[in-house]
């Protein structure tokens, strides 16, 4: 999963993020809330962990202004040396799904974080998955459409089995490339465009078909359940975001 950390102190930083890395989890860092905020304006990720005092702001306010500014339904881990019923409180208040006091216990963290993500993404847990006329199996890595199979490249595989799993959540270019690719430094913009073209023509990703996939100008790309609601805008473009639906 890709989570990113907000604190201020850089030693806690590398901890976590080598602790989370070492449970094959993807790891962003930021030292203020600002940067985290204007990460969030172009990029996704799975889970959020928010330290209370920050050097430019509240980590309450950050809670706050990610729930206000895009409906996120991510999953909040809030972190502080701060540890009455009444900080607790206020922070769940806010938008926090979880608390934990300073110092950090790595195993627990690690536990914590498990916990938020499965029951955020249950559809993530499974080997065999259906979502309406698609069924996967993961430890066979097969796809069939209407009881059909599907042939599919390794890469336009994995691509289909992550939007699947993350069916309508918006997910940035940076996020698909890091999941699918491993190194998004590595992986040319244009590959992805590709890789979403064959998938879109391969699965027949129609209304009829109950799942259309579309590319959100400036931000990424996501895969619909027809008549469902989104679970993830981009922030400030829950009206005035432009779509484009992909075309063969």
């Amino acid at each position: 999963m890709r989570i990113a950390v907000l604190d201020d102190d850089l030693l806690l930083l590398e901890q976590i993020k080598g602790t989370l890395e070492c449970h094959h989890h993807v790891c962003h860092t930021y030292a203020d809330g600002t940067s985290l905020l204007k990460a969030l304006r172009h990029d996704t990720f799975d889970l959020l962990i928010v330290d209370w005092h920050l050097p430019d702001m509240e980590g309450t306010e950050v809670v706050q202004t990610v729930r206000d500014m895009s409906g996120m339904q991510l999953p909040i881990l809030f972190i502080t040396r701060r540890n009455d019923e009444r900080d607790v409180v206020e922070a769940l208040s806010r938008g926090a799904d979880d608390f934990m006091s300073k110092p950090l216990r790595m195993g627990e963290l690690v536990a914590r974080i498990t916990a938020l993500l499965r029951r955020a993404y249950p559809e993530s847990m499974g080997a065999r998955m259906t979502f309406g006329a698609y069924c996967f199996d993961a430890d066979k890595r097969s796809l069939s459409v209407h009881g059909q199979p599907i042939e599919l490249k390794h890469r336009e595989y994995e691509l289909a089995l992550f939007m699947f799993r993350n069916a309508g959540r918006l997910l940035s270019r940076t996020h698909l490339r890091e999941a699918v690719w491993g190194d998004s430094a590595e992986t040319p913009s244009r590959s992805l465009d590709t890789h979403m073209s064959r998938l879109r023509t391969k699965l027949e990703l129609t209304e009829n078909n109950g799942y259309t996939i579309s590319a959100i100008y400036g931000m990424g790309h996501r895969l619909d359940p027809v008549g469902a609601p989104a679970l993830h805008r981009a922030p400030g473009q829950q009206r005035a975001a432009t779509t484009e639906t992909l075309s063969g």
